[in-house]
């Protein structure tokens, strides 16, 4: 299964919901994500048919490695994408909006060129 950028977007979801309340059923991701209730069902059917999540008999929702992976990498492209707006004069609101479309489509040398150009910025600030 190929992840296509709403795919990455649900795993990054998960991710950040995991850290905020601790634990994550599909209605968490219903709401936070505003989709409908049969949407969010599809594709945690999917994500776990494809080995992204497990979930257990309660409902709750946990990331395999697998999915982990991705949903790192996404959130991580997220914050610094939005960083990097942010310290250009972008105001948080846009930045964090702008981010989320921005980090599927950039290739992973410009994102890693734009990341260590604002981690030596942040280190060496002139």
């Amino acid at each position: 299964m190929q992840i296509h950028e709403s795919g990455e977007d649900y795993l990054e979801t998960i991710l950040m919901l995991k850290q905020r309340l601790g634990v994550v059923r599909s209605i968490d991701i219903v709401r936070e994500m505003n989709f409908s209730k049969p949407s969010v069902s599809i594709a945690m059917k999917r994500f776990r048919e494809n080995g992204y999540i497990q979930v257990d008999s309660e409902g709750y929702i946990t990331l395999t490695e697998k999915g982990k992976q991705i949903a790192q990498r996404i959130y991580e492209r997220h914050m610094v994408i939005a960083a990097v707006l942010m310290a250009l004069g972008v105001d948080e609101a846009t930045a964090y909006q702008d981010a989320c479309r921005m980090e599927h489509d950039l290739s992973e040398k410009s994102y890693q060129c734009i990341k260590e150009h604002y981690l030596t910025k942040q280190n060496n600030p002139k």
